[in-house]
């Protein structure tokens, strides 16, 4: 009962605003990103990836590009924002396959344990995929709370799977 309490107290507390990402927002975000994964992946992939000191400054990177380059003028980032610090993040975009049955892919959705359950996730999936966008996404598995999360917004797993940096993902799609 209190994490429901904590949860109301910071989703009504504070105005939590979704926003397009800006280039001024890639340490922030990059911070959210490194995070994220060390609370979700801990146990599911090494602790030396998740603890390496050059991980941070390489999701700055990752993201500067992703913010600049006209590669992906396609996608769409979109950041939670509380107080002036960002709670969330995420990134659709085209998919990998041309030839995929979906035409759009969700690449990144992660929101501070400490605001899962405040509609942040939420908010972030409907700022960057239209719900009748025919869609795809990889989630780790296991991570019952995230599946189930996409299966609540209309996503369903199609039987596919992969595995990468030590971790095994199952595709999830939506109108397909």
């Amino acid at each position: 009962m209190a994490g429901v309490v904590v949860a109301y107290d910071r989703a009504v507390g504070s105005s939590l605003i979704i926003r397009p990402a800006r280039v001024q927002d890639v340490r922030q975000i990059a911070r959210v990103h490194v995070r994220c994964w060390q609370e979700t992946y801990r146990g599911l992939m090494p602790d030396a990836v998740l603890d390496d000191p050059g991980f941070p400054a390489a999701r700055e990177r990752m993201w500067t590009e992703v913010l600049t380059s006209g590669r992906y003028r396609q996608n769409r980032v979109a950041v939670a924002e509380r107080d002036g610090e960002l709670a969330g993040i995420a990134m659709s975009g085209p998919p990998e396959d041309a030839a995929a049955a979906w035409t759009r892919q969700l690449y990144v959705l992660y929101v501070y344990a400490a605001d899962h359950g405040t509609g942040a996730g939420r908010a972030l999936l409907e700022a960057v995929m239209d719900p009748a966008e025919p869609a795809a996404l990889w989630v780790a598995d296991p991570n019952p709370r995230a599946q189930a999360f996409y299966r609540k917004h209309g996503f369903a797993a199609d039987g596919t799977a992969q595995s990468g940096d030590g971790v095994r993902e199952i595709r999830m799609v939506r109108g397909v």
